[in-house]
């Protein structure tokens, strides 16, 4: 009976979903959000260009566009993360400065290791 009832709800939840969808398909700025969506694609495919293609257009015409792209908005990364913060240590003991900005660092581990790892975090520099 779990099963069944499982369906129900899900068919239920589903019914309701594609109400929402139709009052917003119904919104007339979204219309013209959609609109203009596929007509900038149609555009891009006319002249063959990219999305990055379109976001340097843009940027020559606005500089806002410029720093945002310039500040990590698409900051070569692929997958669209922003890049972590840049970490120092400095090892008190030898004077040895390791920049990292993952927690994955051979010689970081190293230290850990020897020194442990709350006395390695005391050593980051800001």
């Amino acid at each position: 009976m779990g099963k069944i009832s499982t369906y129900y709800k899900k068919k239920q939840m589903a019914e309701q979903l594609q109400q929402e969808i139709q009052k917003m398909e119904e919104d007339k700025e979204l219309r013209e959000e959609l609109d203009f969506k596929e007509d900038l694609n149609q555009l891009m495919q006319k002249y063959d260009k990219s999305a990055k293609d379109m976001l340097e257009v843009l940027a020559t015409m606005d500089s806002g566009v410029r720093n945002r792209i310039e500040q990590g908005g698409s900051g070569g990364n692929s997958d669209g993360r922003k890049k972590r913060p840049l970490k120092t240590y400095r090892n008190p003991h030898t004077g040895e400065v390791v920049q990292t900005r993952g927690g994955n660092h051979k010689t970081l581990n190293a230290w850990r290791k020897q020194h442990g790892k709350e006395e390695v975090a005391r050593w980051q520099e800001d």
